[in-house]
């Protein structure tokens, strides 16, 4: 048996490529005959994105049909050396068949590389893709006497998340055939974590700084393979539903496969090493609780990651959604979110979702909470992508009847200046959001309307601010002056901000604003506090998404009963009257009719 060359050299000595019925036939004697296992390395030279579409399919579903009856004796291990004798003075040669067990089981992990290369490559079919990971998963489900092979599948999701190129044709496959099985799952989770966590031992030890300044290579690396890692773990099925026959389903025979996960995996165990003993299976709720704290270790791990600014947004984005209902305890999130949250920007408002379910639901504490959310009221706020779910974030956490005086007037007063900077669609959320505020808490409604006093008000300036029962203790006459706003809009401080002392005369003037839909709000939101047993709070949601475009839909759908009408006595010659401007004269062409 000729020693096996290296696949560039079977591919160099090749030359002129054989016709499809010459692969055909040496496929055919491989299959027939064990003399003919030569033909093993010509077959797997094939196996290639760059080789014809019927050439990579025959080889392909060849050497499958041949290695599946093979993998009892691939995993074998009988000793090499054999015995002589005593008459050959107890010396020891090498076993023949045990050498070509070797060398076979060499070619069978040269087959098992190649369909991974096929099921990753950009370079490869579709049709190919498919019958490949079919192939792989056939072996993974077959390649320890019907328990799940480990190796084999951490091999494919490792060249997935280090693939240069994009992966989501092969994702979606296995996310279509095979994440519906409960053990393809655990097995996914455990080597995206294993995998998560190497990548986090690589960068503690370089450094990513070091990493960044040496090769900007490597820093593209990186991010992409984060990228591709988040990919396949938000498109594993979370952990529930379990308790169902129909989620319980197995790829493999047992859930001893499940139970070896970790040991398996995180310790990199070879593809020879023995399955442990089988036991008996579990209920599903035990299940549900091994899968969920899979979940929660894969996710954490790949949390500590460097993440670019798009992953880290994509991140915040499913957290609240697919992460935290299924994580075994989602308090340990919390450093995460709080980080984020005082990032700022566009970050702070996409954490906001997530912290606001730890705070409510988990029993997080976060002191700073109104802070920082105070800090997040810019113009730009209302322009941004997310904006409708922080709009209705931000109206349910201004509902609590606890919530003091001072810092409930600092939010209305903040929120009607926003009014004069913002689109309309902006103020019409805004006004929406005072309305509710004056009707959950009556002690600021003296803002509406707030007396002005020519008197000095220094005397006022001067008061404790950080003292709760005088700063929520209600209006501050004194503290008007006639023409002047004493809020000031930069102060991050709820107490500092004067808000107290202010009104909100901005909402007044919306009564005059350009757009006809901002005024008519206005008035009725007005008959609305005065009549508060017939009206309720406004639906935030109504609005929180509103734009130009909307506005504009809403307006030409209107009903209009009576339309205003210019009458002129004769055709206009300029676009002003010398009557309107006495002592001003206009020079240019008139307009002619």
């Amino acid at each position: 048996m000729a020693p096996a060359p290296s696949k560039k050299q079977r591919t160099s000595r090749e030359g002129d490529r054989m016709a499809i019925s010459q692969l055909k036939k040496i496929a055919e004697e491989l299959l027939s005959s064990r003399a003919h296992v030569n033909n093993l390395p010509r077959i797997l030279s094939f196996l290639s994105p760059s080789s014809p579409l019927e050439f990579v399919l025959e080889s392909l579903l060849t050497l499958q049909s041949y290695f599946i009856t093979l993998i009892a004796e691939l995993h074998s291990s009988p000793s090499r050396a054999k015995p002589l004798g005593p008459e050959f003075g107890g010396k020891t040669v090498e076993d023949p068949e045990a050498v070509y067990r070797v060398w076979l089981r060499s070619r069978f992990d040269e087959f098992v590389n190649s369909l991974i290369e096929l099921a990753v490559s950009p370079q490869t079919e579709d049709s190919v893709k498919d019958v490949a990971l079919e192939a792989l998963m056939e072996f993974v489900k077959r390649g320890k006497g019907g328990k799940f092979h480990s190796a084999i599948y951490y091999e494919l999701i490792h060249s997935l998340v280090h693939s240069s190129s994009s992966v989501k044709p092969t994702v979606d496959l296995l996310v279509e055939k095979y994440f519906k099985f409960i053990d393809v799952r655990c097995f996914t989770l455990s080597s995206l974590a294993k995998i998560a966590m190497s990548s986090e031992t690589s960068v503690t030890t370089e450094g990513i700084d070091k990493i960044t300044e040496c090769d900007g290579a490597s820093e593209s690396r990186l991010e992409s393979n984060a990228q591709h890692l988040f990919h396949i773990l938000s498109r594993v099925p979370p952990p529930d539903g379990l308790c169902k026959a129909s989620s319980h389903e197995m790829w493999s025979q047992s859930e001893a496969d499940v139970k070896e996960t970790e040991s398996t995996v995180s310790s990199g165990a070879s593809v020879d090493a023995e399955p442990k003993k089988q036991k008996t299976a579990g209920s599903p709720t035990r299940f549900s609780k091994k899968l969920r704290g899979k979940f929660t270790r894969a996710w954490i791990s790949f949390l500590k990651l460097p993440l670019s600014l798009q992953i880290y947004k994509e991140v915040l984005v499913v957290l609240p959604q697919i992460v935290i209902p299924h994580v075994a305890n989602p308090v340990i999130l919390c450093d995460f979110l709080t980080r984020s949250y005082d990032i700022g920007g566009v970050i702070s408002v996409m954490a906001l979702s997530s912290l606001f379910i730890l705070i409510t639901k988990h029993g997080v504490e976060y002191p700073k909470y109104y802070d920082k959310l105070y800090a997040l009221l810019t113009p730009s706020i209302f322009m941004a992508k997310h904006r409708a779910r922080f709009l209705q974030l931000l109206d349910t956490s201004l509902k609590s009847s606890h919530l003091p005086a001072y810092v409930a007037a600092a939010f209305a007063k903040k929120l009607s200046r926003l009014t004069l900077s913002t689109p309309p669609s902006g103020s019409l959320v805004i006004i929406a959001i005072i309305h509710n505020l004056l009707r959950r808490h009556p002690s600021i409604n003296f803002l509406v309307h707030q007396n002005c006093s020519d008197g000095d008000s220094t005397n006022v300036a001067d008061e404790p601010t950080h003292d709760d029962s005088k700063v929520d203790s209600g209006p501050r006459q004194s503290g008007m002056e006639l023409g002047k706003d004493l809020f000031n809009f930069e102060e991050l401080d709820l107490v500092k901000s004067n808000a107290m002392r202010s009104s909100l005369w901005e909402v007044e003037t919306m009564r005059d604003h350009y757009c006809p839909a901002v005024s008519r709000f206005v008035a009725s939101l007005e008959a609305d506090l005065t009549m508060r047993a017939k009206t309720s709070e406004v639906a935030v949601a109504d609005f929180s998404s509103g734009s130009y475009s909307s506005i504009f839909r809403d307006e030409i759908k209107r009903r209009i009963k009576q339309v205003p009408v210019a009458f002129y006595k004769s055709t206009p010659t300029g676009l002003f009257l010398d009557s309107d401007f006495p002592g001003w004269s206009f020079e240019g062409d008139s307009i002619k009719s």
